[in-house]
């Protein structure tokens, strides 16, 4: 989302993760597939660091394997810029802007 519009919940979940991909085909195949989901996720970190303000290796760190956020911990890690007490003040900031 746009920043200054990015918000969530207390108790909602943000999840960071690498790109998944299904694989298949002849061994060719496979690495091609393979190296484009290496090169996906390279841009992937480096969107997240410029969107969140954290250096592009502790985004890969945190990719690496699933990486759950709560409320507060998106706000503070940078993915949204306030968490809302209730869907009735995300309703009303919706009208509003």
């Amino acid at each position: 989302g746009a920043k200054g519009k990015r918000y969530a919940l207390p108790h909602a979940r943000v999840l960071l993760h690498q790109p998944y991909g299904g694989v298949g085909g002849q061994a060719t195949d496979i690495e091609l597939q393979a190296k484009e989901i290496l090169r996906m996720r390279d841009i992937l970190n480096e969107m997240l660091a410029s969107d969140t303000g954290q250096d592009v290796e502790r985004i890969s760190h945190d990719t690496d394997r699933d990486f759950i956020l709560d409320g507060p911990g998106a706000l503070e890690y940078g993915i949204i810029d306030e968490v809302l007490a209730s869907r009735l003040a995300i309703e009303t900031r919706s009208i509003v802007n």
